[in-house]
């Protein structure tokens, strides 16, 4: 099973309403749908997004009136009505995800290399290795992964596919070893690579960005936002979104008097939270987890106008 990360933490961010309509962008287990359900009333309603099949089969073991799930990526938030009350998105892989060796995320367990989000949709980690060039597979690693053997990896994956395909975890996760001279204390040399793979394939900042501004184009007055990211890519597009659409909207150099300053779309909602140090010890994983959370505001909102880049400024 998978264990939600700041669970509490997120579900007090989202201020709820007995009666109000929630949305959980990143379904996974069903583990903040779970809270979210316990805490609505009778006229409550959640809505829950997720692209992987399995994460569709359990939300099929809920069995409530109020709960709905579509199987969607969580940019697409188009069947999803306006005024909404909170929207909850738990970024990354889920345990089960990486415990499962049939989906390729993890290079502790051999399976083959896949890393897709949804397996029926899109190209296998092992399909785009086998015919990416080398120096895309450099840029990947290096940009989506930080990782600074980038060349190395990438020249030993092309000298090794040309002897045979690299179809397994363990496969590229020993080729890795093999390249990368050091490595930070009790981090396994390929978890860069795997990382950055993953984010590649599934389109995973994309996908961020795309998000942000539609789930603020869908919040009605005081409806919350929390978001929940794994690494610093992830939460640096989130930062800078939030932050930026916290700010008024005002053209440089515009003397204005404080009481003339226009209302931003959002409002930030406290700091950042991370995992105490409790919870770490209980799951490892949540020691890199991070929750954001904004406030919309009742000033009108041009989706329309509004473009945000990985890792760019989000501007009107």
């Amino acid at each position: 099973m998978h264990t939600p990360v700041l669970a509490p933490e997120s579900i007090e961010a989202l201020a709820l309403r007995p009666d109000g309509t929630y949305v959980d962008g990143t379904f996974g287990r069903g583990g903040h749908s779970r809270l979210i359900l316990e805490r609505l009333g009778p006229q409550g309603r959640l809505i829950a997004l997720d692209r992987d099949p399995q994460a569709a089969g359990a939300a099929g073991e809920i069995s409530d009136a109020r709960f709905s799930f579509f199987k969607t990526r969580f940019s697409d938030l188009s069947m999803l009505p306006p005024e909404l009350d909170g929207m909850l998105f738990d970024l990354g892989v889920s345990s089960p995800q990486l415990d499962d060796a049939a989906r390729g995320f993890s290079f502790r367990h051999d399976g083959p290399l896949d890393m897709r989000m949804d397996p029926e949709a899109g190209m296998s980690a092992a399909e785009w290795l086998a015919a990416a060039e080398e120096q895309e597979i450099r840029e990947v690693i290096r940009d989506y992964g930080e990782e600074r053997f980038a060349k190395q990896i990438a020249a030993a994956i092309v000298a090794a596919r040309r002897g045979a395909p690299i179809v397994r975890t363990r496969q590229l996760a020993d080729l890795v070893a093999q390249a990368v001279r050091t490595r930070e204390p009790g981090q396994d040399p390929a978890t860069r690579t795997f990382q950055a793979l993953r984010i590649h394939l599934n389109r995973e900042l994309e996908e961020v960005s795309l998000m942000l501004p539609r789930a603020v184009a869908r919040l009605a007055p005081r409806g919350r936002l929390a978001v929940i990211s794994f690494h610093s890519l992830e939460d640096r597009v989130v930062k800078r979104f939030m932050q930026q659409a916290a700010r008024p909207d005002v053209p440089r150099k515009l003397p204005l008097r404080a009481s003339e300053m226009p209302q931003p779309v959002l409002r930030l909602v406290g700091r950042a939270q991370r995992a105490s140090p409790a919870e770490t010890r209980r799951n490892p994983r949540a020691r890199s987890a991070t929750l954001r959370v904004a406030e919309r505001t009742a000033v009108p909102f041009n989706l329309q106008n509004t473009r945000i880049e990985p890792g760019a400024r989000w501007r009107n």
